[in-house]
């Protein structure tokens, strides 16, 4: 099914683009990342809403498209300034893309729309999400830091060869808090607010409570698994 919604994102993904490059002089590389990043998510999200279950696009996902147009301005900027603090652009669209990860759930709860894909979905945009910021403080801090964006992909790889890491979690606060500190540290860190010391212990304790957080669920996932496999 054609999604309008979807074209309406990415032409407003490209506009941003334009934008910069008309106002702060986005150079070559952050409009080739950007225009990369549009093209590639609305060939992904095409595919992810053409079920037939997803008639409705509804609000909440209009709030995470909103995350997923926000998040190509942060991408071309980052591509464009590796090396150097973030720009005061930079910092505003992942600061308002974080803020309003906070907004989409209530939203779906609020209206009667979640569904497993609509989780998905924003799942999948704050991992991204955390994934360049990651590799944008990695340039200044070290190439360790992008263990925080790759944790999740390599958690979900690892899924594939073992099927009980596949299994439902329990809802957990804890687990979103981590989730959204991973995100505020990264943008405080890359935005050159703290000495290099501080920002780089504001970044391990965010790499260790991401391993924490991982290491709970996949221990909890374990166990559900040896105790099925025992009843069978």
């Amino acid at each position: 099914m054609f999604r309008w919604e979807l074209t309406a994102g990415t032409a407003a993904e490209l506009a941003l683009l334009a934008c910069l490059w008309a106002t702060v002089g986005l150079g070559v590389p952050g409009l080739l990342t950007g225009t990369t990043y549009a093209v590639v998510s609305w060939g992904v999200m095409s595919v992810a809403f053409r079920r037939p279950r997803t008639e409705r696009f509804g609000p909440a996902n209009a709030v995470t498209l909103v995350r997923v147009v926000l998040i190509a301005p942060v991408t071309a900027l980052a591509a464009d300034n590796l090396g150097r603090t973030a720009p005061a652009a930079l910092v505003a669209f992942a600061a308002v893309a974080l803020v309003l990860d906070t907004v989409d759930g209530r939203v779906a709860r609020a209206t009667g729309t979640s569904s497993e894909l609509g989780g998905r979905f924003d799942i999948e945009v704050d991992a991204f999400l955390v994934l360049v910021l990651s590799g944008f403080v990695a340039a200044l801090l070290g190439g360790w830091v992008v263990a925080i964006g790759c944790l999740r992909y390599v958690f979900v790889a690892t899924s594939w060869a073992a099927p009980w890491l596949r299994g439902p979690l329990p809802p957990s606060q804890a687990r979103k808090l981590v989730g959204v500190y991973q995100g505020v540290a990264l943008l405080v860190a890359g935005s050159g607010l703290l000495p290099r010391a501080a920002a780089t212990t504001l970044v391990a304790l965010a790499l260790a409570s991401l391993v924490w957080s991982f290491g709970r669920d996949v221990v909890r996932l374990w166990l559900v698994s040896n105790q099925d496999l025992r009843t069978l």
